[in-house]
Order: C-alpha cells, then structure tokens, then sequence
C-alpha cells in the first residue's frame, strides 16, 4: 500500500441506516451476486438500456459500502457474462465503457478494499485490462474486503482454462496425473485463493444461476429476489445476509432428530 495511501470508512447510507450486528457464525464469509435487471429496469422508465447500466454501477458501489460496514470479507459481482457478447453492440459498449469509467472516478479507491477481476482478457478493450491490472497491483496490500469483479466471465470457460492449465501442468511432469484431486485442480484456477461462495444472490426475478462461479458455489445457499438490481441498496445486502444466518447448512451431513420425549407415567391406582 503507498504510504500516502488514507483509507477512508464508507460514506453512511443517504437514509441513515445503520449496519446490523451480525455474530461471527452467521456470517457468510463470501457472497456472490448476478446483477440483472438493469435494462429492464430502464425499459420500464422509457430509458435508453444504458441508464439501467449506469444506475446499476450506483448500486454496486452500495453492495461494496454495506460489505464493509458489516465485515464482508469477499464480494464477488458478475458484470459482463461470455454469453453477453450476443447483445446490441451499443448495450456492449456502454457496459464496458460503464466499467471504465467506474475505475477511472475511482469512487472505491480510498476505501480498505482489494480489487481483482475474473474474466478472458483477450476480447475486453485493452486499455479496460490495463486499468484493472494497475488497480489489482495497487490494492494488493489490501486486507479489507477483497471485491472480485467478473467481466467476460463464464464458469465452464474458466474450468475448461483451468482443466488445459493442468495439462499443461502434467505434460511437464510438474503434476502427477493420478494424484490429481480437487485440491490440486483449484490450484489452477485463475484466482485459486478465492474461497467457495457461501451465499449467490440474484436479482431481477430470475431463479438460476446463469454459468457462474459453478466451481466455488457448489454449495452456496440460494437466494432470490425480483427487484431489478438499479433498486437495490446496502440494506437488500443486510437482509440477503440475515436470510443466510437463518438457514442451517450441513454439506451433506444428517442432522440427527431429536430424541422423543417419553409420555409421563400414569401414577399407580391406589391398592
């Protein structure tokens, strides 16, 4: 971290809400989110699907203030999916040019996070691959939040680049094949630190997790919502997290019953 680095807190919510207190084992340690509904949302104003775009960028600063109010330590937001590249050309290029300008304004630059970025390179504006590469060396030191930021991403992509990684790996006598095991497969992954997902979220009223993170979130807890996400806050992320605290997980593992209660006995008839 340069040493004329200050690290700011988070500016307070524009409504006065406060953080919720939430204990240590309620806690998911990462969340993921898919934001959809931005160009819904704009549609349903007479908006250009732009707008929805730059709202949403609104709403994302939000998710990165209210993780690190309530000790979040890895948000993970998938922007720009590999499917993606099927829409309008303009819708496209305003989406990475959001992005851009996003890391330009620097709006998080001062705040206690890490920022990193998951994706293929080879079709992003190279100029966009250089400002995540400066930001990722930048807040490396960082121990805050580490916010990951999926841009022409796609979970059977980045398994299928981790799987020819491996090959690779074999092929020089670095990995023993037969050794190979789920351990020695992560290690491949373009951010083999990323911990498993305990929590995918999803607005906009779809229910599916449209091809991301399928390796980290095998076993991450679900949850929806049907608001698009230009209507979202701080306070969504809170209650998305209360939703996860309440849930009992088990990773395959019974949870034994408990044992029933015996009926009282019936006091003896008298002689």
């Amino acid at each position: 971290m340069a040493a004329d680095t200050v690290l700011r807190p988070p500016p307070p919510h524009s409504g006065g809400a406060r953080p919720p207190r939430i204990a240590a084992d309620r806690m998911p340690r990462h969340v993921a989110i898919v934001m959809d509904g931005n160009g819904r949302w704009a549609q349903q104003r007479g908006l250009p699907r732009s707008e929805g775009h730059r709202a949403g960028s609104v709403a994302a600063h939000e998710m990165v203030y209210g993780a690190l109010e309530i000790g979040l330590r890895h948000l993970t937001l998938y922007a720009f999916s590999t499917e993606n590249w099927k829409r309008d050309t303009g819708e496209i290029t305003a989406i990475l040019e959001g992005v851009r300008r996003d890391l330009d304004a620097g709006r998080i630059r001062d705040l206690d996070v890490r920022q990193r970025w998951s994706g293929r390179p080879g079709r992003l504006p190279e100029e966009l691959v250089q400002a995540f590469a400066h930001e990722e060396r930048r807040t490396r030191a960082r121990t805050g939040l580490t916010l990951t930021v999926c841009l022409d991403y796609g979970g059977r992509d980045e398994i299928t680049r981790a799987a020819a990684a491996l090959a690779r790996a074999a092929q020089a006598g670095d990995v023993v094949p037969d050794l190979v095991d789920e351990v020695v497969f992560a290690r491949h992954l373009p951010h083999p630190d990323m911990p498993d997902v305990d929590l995918l979220w999803r607005t906009g009223g779809e229910q599916r997790t449209s091809n991301f993170l399928p390796w980290q979130a095998t076993y991450a807890e679900l949850y929806f919502t049907p608001g698009p996400w230009p209507d979202v806050d701080r306070r969504d992320l809170w209650q998305a997290v209360a939703e996860y605290g309440r849930r009992r997980r088990r990773h395959g593992a019974a949870v034994p019953l408990a044992s029933p209660r015996k009926p009282p006995t019936a006091p003896s008839a008298p002689l």
